[in-house]
């Protein structure tokens, strides 16, 4: 009887477990993201992989102007460096983020839509990763954006 009334803490605890955001995604230099809230003020976009393991792997900010990434199992937040072409909502179609070893290039498409109130769509986006003295990386990614009301 013992042993049956210990069976809902076992499962809470393999609950808990599960809810630690992976520090690697199919073999990527980067993880998912815990769950992120909505800035207080201005937009973000919250982008997750488009193949494979679908996880949130970054979240970019208009102000402040950032982007937010897991790597190596480490929140970061990269500023922006560069931006160029257009894009909305705060962004631009082609945005640099850079701090230390680490250089991030965001590319996305944002969309509007009639069914998405104080936000857009992003369809799709690459990330680009490069680190000194490591292999670059590219995920396709897509997501949304969401802006504070």
């Amino acid at each position: 009887m013992k042993a049956f009334a210990i069976l809902p803490l076992l499962f809470a605890g393999a609950a808990s477990a599960q809810t630690v955001p992976p520090a690697v995604i199919d073999g990527l230099p980067i993880g998912a993201l815990p769950t992120q809230a909505l800035p207080a003020s201005g937009c973000a976009a919250f982008l997750w992989t488009a193949s494979g393991t679908r996880a949130l792997v970054a979240m970019a900010s208009a102000d402040p102007a950032r982007l937010r990434l897991s790597i190596g199992g480490t929140v970061t937040d990269l500023p922006r460096t560069e931006q160029h072409d257009a894009g909305g909502f705060g962004f631009a179609g082609v945005t640099q983020y850079q701090a230390g070893d680490v250089t991030a290039v965001l590319t996305m498409a944002i969309e509007t839509r009639g069914d998405l109130k104080d936000g857009a769509a992003v369809p799709e986006a690459t990330l680009r990763i490069d680190r000194t003295g490591q292999d670059s990386v590219v995920v396709p990614v897509a997501g949304l954006v969401g802006c504070a009301a």
